[in-house]
């Protein structure tokens, strides 16, 4: 096997985390729809050390402790992010109002 089956292999898996990760942002925009809806806070440090603590357990390496806690601390951020963010309807997809806004503007300092 050389060099280029190996980069293949990695190619791949990056496609597949990509998929993961969306399917993870979209089951969150669900559950932050759900917690406006009940007037629930969109962060719950709890849950999230919770989720870090069952993700280091299951963790078999090579990544270390501190690698799946960083890696999943950012994933949590974003998912958040996406989370808090009400969706407006645009065309046959979803879209964030501040993506329209910074489409809009053409900035990302206006949208903020």
């Amino acid at each position: 096997m050389n060099i280029e089956y190996w980069r293949n292999e990695i190619d791949d898996v990056d496609r597949e985390l990509l998929q993961l990760l969306n399917r993870r942002a979209r089951l969150a925009m669900k559950v932050g729809a759900l917690k406006r809806t009940a007037g629930l806070p969109s962060c719950d440090p709890e849950r999230e050390q919770v989720v870090l603590q069952t993700l280091q357990q299951a963790n078999t390496g090579p990544l270390d402790r501190r690698a799946i806690t960083k890696l999943f601390r950012r994933i949590i951020r974003e998912t958040r992010r996406v989370q808090t963010v009400e969706p407006v309807s645009h065309g046959e997809r979803s879209v964030d109002k501040l993506r329209l806004i910074r489409q809009a503007t053409g900035s990302r300092e206006a949208a903020l």
